[in-house]
């Protein structure tokens, strides 16, 4: 039987600390980092020596981020900040929280501020590249993370995660389950280049599997999950014969569980995207509907793509495009290997850890 209540009281406590997560942004400057046994990693030993400009102390770099509601982006800010302490680098952190006017003047102190190295991360094209090919042509070496950015900025290192793999692994797992010919839902949100990515799997997906789209509805806001449940009710109730929503970001994710909690519905299975604590939590919550999400670790991408600045900043990166695969993740396989956390996660899929991605012996990568 479906307990209700033990999964709304999982939502709840993720939607807090997603809440409590986004309040802790939008400052400027070194912030201390994340604590938690899930966070910490482990710091690899550099066999070489530096070259330059780390060959001398104090080097800064920064992070102009434009952060969603989640502990997604805390993850990731957590990764990147432990590689910054593991190469012995200052690294400021500029945070505009959903709004783009703010990333792009940001991007702008952060150019004026003499940092030799800057990581672009989430945000819009349109509003960024100005201030991208300012940095490109200081010579200030820029690495953009989840920004369709190279038509108006050829020139700039793009990094992301492998998003077309990332929708395939569980659209297929979707398939799987629901087989074809099924009505579905779907909760996006164009214009956000991950989500773009995901879209265009989703369409084939739809075609390929003969699947009714009856619906599609969310929002990004920095409360999408709390934003987007009554946009998910609305739909639900105007097409009772879904039989499964794709919602391919975990706030959207977390969005729609609260929304079929809300209308008693038992039946729709659930597909997302992204894992973290409070994913794991739901996912393996008594009654859940999520039943696969496609994830890589944020706090391993954090690191890795500053890695991907460091090598930039040295001279040794190559190529202009560096991609993190993913995995997939079901709740059958969270619920069979007893998966609590983020810890027991890594130690049941090793692949997360990309320590070696963006690597050199030079510096000292982190594994999470």
């Amino acid at each position: 039987m479906r307990n209700t209540k033990v999964l709304m009281a999982a939502v709840a406590g993720a939607t807090m600390l997603a809440l409590a997560a986004c309040s802790q942004g939008g400052t400027t400057g070194a912030a201390a980092p994340t604590t938690g046994a899930s966070n910490q990693g482990t710091v690899g030993t550099a066999k070489a020596k530096a070259p330059a400009p780390f060959d001398t102390s104090g080097v800064k770099v920064a992070i102009v981020q434009n952060s969603g509601q989640g502990d997604y982006f805390q993850q990731y800010l957590n990764g990147t900040k432990k590689q910054a302490q593991a190469m012995g680098v200052d690294l400021d952190v500029y945070d505009a929280k959903g709004d783009n006017a703010t990333q792009a003047q940001q991007l702008e102190q952060a150019i004026a501020s003499g940092v030799k190295g800057i990581v672009v991360r989430h945000g819009f094209a349109d509003t960024l590249c100005p201030g991208v090919n300012e940095a490109i042509q200081k010579k200030i070496p820029i690495v953009i993370y989840d920004v369709e950015i190279q038509k108006c900025a050829p020139d700039a290192v793009q990094t992301q995660q492998s998003d077309a793999d990332m929708a395939g692994l569980v659209l297929k797992q979707m398939a799987s389950d629901i087989g074809s010919g099924a009505e579905v839902g779907y909760v996006n949100v164009a214009g956000i280049a991950p989500l773009d990515r995901r879209d265009v799997v989703w369409q084939k997906a739809v075609k390929d599997n003969g699947w009714k789209q009856l619906f599609k509805t969310g929002t990004y806001t920095d409360s999408s999950a709390t934003d987007t449940a009554p946009m998910v009710v609305a739909a639900l109730q105007a097409n009772p014969g879904v039989k499964a929503i794709y919602a391919p970001y975990d706030e959207l994710s977390k969005g729609t569980l609260s929304a079929l909690q809300q209308l008693g519905i038992k039946n729709v299975k659930v597909y997302g995207a992204d894992i973290s604590n409070a994913d794991i939590e739901l996912m393996t919550a008594a009654g859940s509907p999520w039943a696969a999400t496609g994830a890589t670790d944020p706090n391993a991408i954090g690191a890795a793509v500053l890695r991907t600045l460091f090598l930039d900043m040295a001279g040794q990166l190559k190529g202009k495009n560096v991609q993190f695969p993913p995995i997939l993740i079901t709740q059958d396989m969270l619920k069979s290997k007893n998966i609590k956390n983020m810890d027991d996660l890594r130690a049941a899929e090793p692949s997360l850890n990309i320590a070696d991605v963006s690597g050199a012996d030079w510096i000292p990568s982190v594994t999470f």
